[in-house]
Order: structure tokens, then sequence, then C-alpha cells
């Protein structure tokens, strides 16, 4: 379990406070908005009002103390840049950050984030990949160069097996993991034979998964 300090709570920072609060880690809030805080306190160990521009605000919080420190003020840049600054000067051990421009990326790198995060460019181009391609059911992006797909098993591979298409040795693509109604199946030999109604997780290299699948 982890301690996460939660700074920002619109719409992209109660979506994470639930999903963190989910997986069982310790969340304090933190947004200038009253009412905000208040919407926000069921998903959260603890919520305060205040304003994270302060310095002497933020180190009543004992920001060392936290695991990581996210902010996600999002229509505000000079006070995410402010908060940012101020997290990493008072002892945040990972501060993550979101941008909603490249430039604003840059600035808030080069003012104490550690990470960053850009919501509506992350899902923009998760939806293109996803909605652009038949074959293609969900997505993860790794690097620039590599991501994890979920793809339809391809017609032409019905009743043949791993080691059949061979597609590590073909194209530098491998298989992770082969799923059928949702069940996920981590541990399949080289021999099992590839069904209708399957699915199976690869991993590559962007180019390299798309020629594979002729996206």
């Amino acid at each position: 379990m982890k301690s996460i300090l939660l700074i920002g709570l619109g719409n992209f920072g109660v979506l994470i406070a639930k999903q963190v609060r989910q997986m069982g880690h310790q969340v304090m809030a933190i947004d200038i908005n009253e009412e905000r805080v208040n919407e926000a306190i069921p998903y959260v160990t603890n919520a305060m009002i205040g304003d994270c521009t302060n310095r002497s605000f933020l180190e009543s919080l004992g920001i060392n103390n936290y695991d990581v420190c996210i902010e996600t003020i999002g229509n505000n840049f000079q006070n995410s840049l402010e908060t940012t600054s101020l997290l990493k000067e008072l002892g945040g051990k990972l501060v993550v950050s979101r941008a909603n421009r490249e430039v604003q990326a840059k600035f808030l790198l080069r003012n104490g984030a550690d990470e960053i995060v850009n919501p509506e460019k992350q899902i923009a181009k998760w939806t293109a990949i996803r909605y652009t391609s038949d074959h293609i059911l969900d997505y993860i992006q790794l690097d620039d160069n590599h991501g994890i797909y979920e793809v339809q098993i391809p017609d032409k591979w019905i009743g043949k097996s791993v080691i059949d298409i061979d597609i590590r040795q073909k194209y530098g693509v491998n298989i992770m993991a082969v799923k059928e109604n949702g069940n996920m199946n981590l541990s399949f030999s080289p021999e099992d034979v590839f069904r209708e109604n399957e699915t199976i997780l690869v991993l590559g290299q962007h180019k390299d998964i798309q020629r594979c699948f002729h996206i």
C-alpha cells in the first residue's frame, strides 16, 4: 500500500482517486474548491481545501511522507507549474504532473516533475489505434516504439499452433497470453492450437505488429 497525495479534483483527478482507492492505496486529496473536495470525500482517505501554490500550506502536509504526489490541475498552468516546483522543493519523492500540451510538459519537467501525463493525448492515440483497425481490441503503449496489443486471431491461424505461425522469428513479435471469454491464459504452450473466438496479447515494436497483422 502506498501513500498518495492528489492535488486537483476535476474530472481527471476524481477518476484517479477512485482507481487508486480501489487498488487499496491511501489518498490525501487537495483542491481549492470546497464543492469539489466535498464531492471527492467518498473516494479518498482524507481531503482538504487549500491553495497548493502556498508554500506554507504544502509544508503543513509533510510532502516527503508521500510515496507519490500527483498534480492534476488542468485549467491554470501557472498554478500547475508553481505547485509542481514546490512539491519537488519540499521533498516530493515522485512528482507526476498533468500537461495539456507538449510545451507545458517541457516546462513542468524542467521545474520539478519526474513524470508527465497528458490524458487527452494518450486517450486520443488509443482511440485512433483502437477504432481505425479491424483487428485491435485494446492497446497499451510502452514507449515510442513498443506496445502491447490485444488482437483477434487471424482466420488463417485457426487450427494452427504457436510453433506453426512462429511470429517471433518472422516478425519479432512475442505472444504474451491467449484470451477466451474474458479468461487470460498466460501459461499456454508452443503446441497449443488457436481456436475461433480467441484473442491474443502480443508485445513488440509498433511497425512489426502492424506488419504481422496487416494493420
